[in-house]
Parts: C-alpha cells; structure tokens; sequence
C-alpha cells in the first residue's frame, strides 16, 4: 500500500468529533498540527479538490505520508492540545510565535522577609505580576508602594538565623523611616509578610479593597483621638488616590476582564493582550504570529488567546473580542462590544496591535529594507487581487485651471518608491477646452502606444487619480491596445479615498492607515504635484510669449536681463524710463518703455 492509499484510509475512518490531528511526512516527522471540531470534515477538506487550496497548503497536502489523531471531549480541550502541541513540536507549516518575552514584570521573592523588584526574565524566584507596557509604569508602581509600605530594598538574604548571629548591619533606609529593621529584627517575619497581602492587591489591581481599608484605620486612629496616627493613613489614602486617578481609562466599575486587539499584514498577524482590573490597565502584552499556510484570522487570534493566558496564567471569565471565534475556552465568556467603556477597551487593544505592527514594520525597514519593500508589495498585490508584484506602478493626472493649458502628468514609482527620471508630462493635443476624461483617454492611449512600439516594460499597475466616469474613458485606450487582462488599471477618488475597478460599480474601500492605501495615495499626490508644476511652467511661459516675445527688436538675450532684473512683467511695466536705460541702453529702452506705453 502506498502512502496516498495509507492516508486515504485514515481520513475514511476519522471521526466526527472535536480533536487534534496531525500530518507526518516520509520520514516520520510531524509537519503540522491542527485543531477541529469536527475530524473527519477537517481533515477531509484538505484532500478534495486541490484547485481550492493555496499554493502553500497544496504543498503541506503533497507531503503528507501518514495522518495521526486525538479525540478530546470539547472543542475547548482541542485548542489547549494543539497550542501544547506547537509550541513543543514547532512543526514546519504552523503558524510561528515571535514573542521576545522581554516584557518587564514585577516579582515578589521567594524569601523569609521577600523583597519587590521589576525583571525582564522569569524564573522560578518569586511570584510574578504583569507583564506591563513598560518600566516606567512599574517604577510608578514600586514607588507608590514604598510609600504606602516600608519594605526592604537591600539584597542581604535575610534568614531568622542570620538576624540572631546578628549577620547584618543596619542602613540608612531603617533610620530615614523607608524600612522597618528586619535585618536585625525590628519586625518579626509575620508582621512584615503581612504587608504583603496589600501589596498583591495593589500589584492586581485591587486598588479599592486597599483604599477602604487605609480608610477604615484613618477613622479608627481619628476615634481614638489619635491625630497624628490618623495623618499618616490619610497620606497614603491621598497617594492611592492620586496613582488610580492617573491611571484610570474607564469606569471603576469594570473590572477582571481581559481584551484582545488585532491587526495584520500580508506575513503576521498581531495581537495585543489587556489586562483591566478596577478600570485600570494593569497588565499589557504584545505578540506576532507568523502565517505559514492558511491559518484563518479566526484561528490565529483564538491560538493566541490560549498562549498568553497560559503564559500569564490568567483565569479571568470575561474576554472583549474584536470578532467572533469559533472555539469556545471553557468557563469564559466572550464579549464583542460596539461602544460604551468596554467598546473604548477595545479600541485601545486595537491600537496597541496596530502601534505594534508599525513598530514591527520600522525595525525590518531599517535592517532590510528590501525585505520591507517585498512585503509592502505583496499586501499590495493581495488587497487589489492582483495576480502579479506590483513592482512598477505608474499614475496619471490632468491639471487645467479654467479650462486654460490642459496638460497631463505621469509618475512611476519602482519598488513602492518614485522614480522620478521616469515621470512624464504630457500636452493635451486632440482635446479642445476643459474635458478631463478625453484628455485622460489620450494620454493613457498615447504612454502604452509609445511603450509598445518601443518594446518597454509595461507596468503591473495603473492608477488613474478620479472615480468610475474617469476611469472608463482610461479603460477605453487600454481596450484599443489590447492590453485587457495584461496589466491591472483603477481609479481613486478623492472625496472617500475609494478604489474603482473596471466594470465594478461598487468601489474598494481600504483602511485609511493600511500601506496599500499610503503606496496609492502617495503616487496620486505626486502625479498631482508634477502636474500643477508642469502647468504652472505653461501658463508663465505663455503669458511671458504673449508679452514680451513680440515686441520687435527685443530678443531673448534682453528679455533674460529683463526678467531677472524686474523679476516680472510688472516690474517691467512700471520700471521708468531712466532705470531701464540702466540696465539695456538707451535705445531698447525707448523700445520697451514705448511699447508698455504706447509710446513709439
């Protein structure tokens, strides 16, 4: 038997249950792992007709040797394996985590009197809260802490053996009131652990159950006439206040709930994780998964999900989404909110994603810049359906003002940058008065006439800067050379940046940030720029012909030294008849001055 025949009988006996399989290639390693909620319906998509699958998958399918699988009771338990799975096993087709886990974190030691400390790095040492968007939050954090508890900063490994040996030596800390001495033991272990209860609180976000309890001793001190007492709980009841003041994004009301943002490019998708507690962030955490074949964005995000709960051990209930997944994670609830503060939550976990994916963007650029441009070419090629790299984009632009000296521009731009030695511009010559569109069918008839008689390169893509009425009479030339079907043509309006294709009445609409939009934008603007210079440059040439060039007797050495002394034809009009002698001469003075006026 064959290995085509081996795992055409696995996928005739699969089940039709939730559970995780995976391929095996000849020489017996895995190289994929897949969840499903059903089996045998999964796995059998990958074998029934190629013509739907991507290049990618089609070659995954052509390695597959041997099919393993596991039944597990719920789809919930299915998404647990596969992420254990991956993770283990990175097989070669699965979507990639690029995680730096350099986030900075806050960690209570493992110690008989524990100290508080930010890291980068877990270990086994401490209990760990986080992770948080950076470490400038976290001193915020530590300091808010040291005021409202005096614990130890010292890295003596403080043992109640050692406090009685009489080891360690007291420091200025203890004398300033920022410690209590329990080096030396000033304070007993219990007593000091105490403290401790508060400050995971804190570090959890559980600001308000510390607030009523500073407040419920202030009272008790304030009862007993102890004033002074009383004042250093309303201290730090006035510090609390003032951290959950500044680092409050909604309604105190919200809290144990995490929100998952999403963005994406052509290579990865990123997720960006929050943590809310008491309205308050107090913990954030940021990913890239790499796409391999045709993971859904459904399937990447519920994948992510599954990894930073673990990662952060998280048994929060409530999860905000900003779409549906299909695999429920048992004992939570998923919330896809529209507006109000949890919509707000999700906004900001949104942006966070996207602030991450342009991070991640910038840092490929400045170390390959090639490898950035390939990418912004093929998000290009896939958000306009194009079947090729749109490596050599050319965009035209008509400028008249009135009606006056229509002409017309064209930029390229090669490799998503502007090739400016290869810009054109173009008099309209068959059109007469104002008609944009005729004008834009004769340029566009007239560049890719040119090009094909010489035999250059035509371009992957044309961008025509107008709507649906623009780009038809464009579509006209192309369908008079025969170049239907052989380069990509559409039109972008300026009103709601809307992309039309030929023959499609309803326009393209890309997200306002997205680079797609930015690579089109940018060579719209720039036809347009090029255009206006060049028709600029017209009408100043023709007003200077119609004005200076038909005096008898002045030519274009005189009329050099006119204009750049008088600067314009103004300054020419209203030179007398002695500031002119100065600079020409006597007698093409008398020229000039005679002819503006009227003097022969």
């Amino acid at each position: 038997m064959n290995a085509s025949e081996h795992v055409a009988n696995i996928v005739k006996a699969l089940p039709k249950a939730p559970g995780v399989y995976r391929y095996f290639d000849k020489d017996g390693t895995i190289i994929y792992v897949g969840k499903a909620k059903n089996l045998k319906n999964r796995v059998s998509s990958y074998f029934l007709s190629s013509n739907k699958l991507s290049r990618k998958t089609q070659i995954l399918v052509s390695q597959i040797c041997d099919i393993e699988y596991t039944v597990v009771d719920s789809e919930s338990e299915a998404l647990l394996l596969e992420n254990v799975l991956i993770k283990r096993l990175q097989p070669k087709y699965n979507i990639m985590l690029k995680d730096d886990k350099t986030y900075p974190w806050v960690c209570i030691t493992n110690e008989e009197f524990p100290r508080i400390l930010y890291t980068r790095h877990k270990t086994d040492n401490g209990e760990y809260f986080g992770p948080f968007s950076s470490v400038y939050t976290i001193k915020t954090l530590l300091a808010l802490i040291q005021q409202l508890y005096p614990i130890r900063s010292c890295k003596h490994n403080i043992t109640e053996q050692g406090i009685k040996d009489g080891k360690f030596d007291i420091c200025l800390d203890y004398h300033i009131g920022n410690c209590l001495g329990p080096c030396i033991g000033k304070i007993d272990k219990e007593t000091y652990s105490a403290m401790f209860v508060d400050i995971r609180k804190i570090l959890r976000g559980d600001l308000q159950l510390v607030q009523g309890f500073l407040k419920q001793k202030m009272q008790a001190h304030a009862a007993k006439l102890e004033f002074e007492e009383a004042s250093k709980f309303k201290q730090k009841l006035d510090i609390l206040e003032n951290y959950r003041s500044k680092s409050t994004v909604v309604d105190t009301n919200i809290s144990n709930i995490e929100a998952y943002g999403f963005a994406k490019d052509i290579n990865s998708c990123y997720i960006s994780y929050l943590r809310i507690q008491n309205g308050t962030i107090i913990a954030s955490h940021s990913l890239e998964i790499r796409k391999r074949i045709e993971e859904t964005d459904e399937d990447i995000l519920a994948y992510a999900i599954v990894d930073i709960r673990e990662e952060l051990k998280s048994t929060v209930k409530t999860i905000i989404l900003p779409f549906k997944i299909d695999f429920p994670i048992e004992n939570v609830k998923f919330e896809y909110p529209q507006k109000g503060d949890k919509g707000k939550i999700l906004e900001l976990a949104n942006r966070n994603a996207k602030f991450y994916m342009l991070e991640k963007h910038k840092q490929v650029e400045s170390k390959d810049p090639e490898k950035n441009t390939q990418r912004k070419l093929e998000t290009l090629k896939s958000d306009l359906k194009m079947d090729v790299l749109p490596v050599h984009i050319e965009c035209f632009d008509n400028s008249n003002i009135q009606g006056t000296n229509p002409v017309a521009s064209c930029v390229v731009f090669k490799n998503a940058k502007p090739s400016k030695k290869d810009y054109r511009h173009f008099n309209i010559k068959t059109v007469v008065g104002a008609n944009d569109f005729a004008s834009m069918e004769e340029i566009i008839y007239r560049r890719y006439h040119r090009l094909l008689e010489e035999g250059e390169p035509l371009p992957q893509l044309i961008v025509v800067d107008g709507g649906k009425v623009q780009l038809s009479f464009a579509v006209r030339s192309l369908e008079k050379l025969g170049l239907i079907g052989k380069v990509t043509i559409i039109g972008i309006a300026k009103r709601l940046e809307e992309i039309f294709f030929p023959g499609d009445d309803i326009p393209l609409y890309l997200d306002k940030n997205s680079e797609s939009l930015k690579i089109i934008q940018q060579a719209r603007d720039e036809a347009h720029r090029f255009g206006i210079t060049f028709h600029r440059k017209k009408r100043s040439d023709n007003f200077l012909k119609s004005e200076l060039d038909d005096i008898k007797g002045i030519g274009p050495k005189t009329k050099t030294i006119l204009l750049k002394e008088f600067k314009t034809i103004s300054g020419i009009k209203e030179a007398s008849m002695e500031r002119l002698t100065e600079v020409l001469g006597m007698a093409k003075a008398g020229i000039i001055y005679g002819y503006f006026h009227k003097y022969r």
